[in-house]
């Protein structure tokens, strides 16, 4: 979790998510989604990946591929305001949730470690 979450920290800087959000600005403080076409202020807009950084099909593929799927090009990103952002990301959530198989008691256990 720690990698994960400097990794994304780490994204928050790079160059091609600045321009993203630059290109869809329209006026001072205004930017317009790339899903729904509102114009919409600073605080609604979120640069978003276009193809999600973990697959929702396949899950978390190792370090490699996660981080080929984080710094990804100005081709990769969207800007979307904040509901079709929470839409998008509802979706691919249902969609992890119904191919992720569900963890047994028993395997869920056996992954917890030893501590006696």
């Amino acid at each position: 979790g720690f990698i994960i979450s400097a990794l994304r920290r780490a994204s928050s800087r790079w160059s091609p998510k600045y321009t993203c959000k630059k290109n869809a600005k329209i006026a001072y403080n205004k930017y317009v989604c790339s899903l729904c076409r509102e114009v919409v202020g600073n605080k609604n807009i979120k640069v978003d990946h276009i193809e999600p950084v973990v697959d929702p099909e396949k899950g978390f593929q190792g370090y490699d591929e996660f981080i080929k799927r984080l710094f990804v090009e100005i081709e990769g990103y969207q800007c979307l305001c904040i509901y079709c952002h929470q839409k998008k990301t509802n979706a691919e959530r249902e969609q992890r949730e119904t191919h992720t198989p569900k963890k047994s008691k028993q395997e869920e256990s056996s992954t917890e470690p030893n501590l006696f």
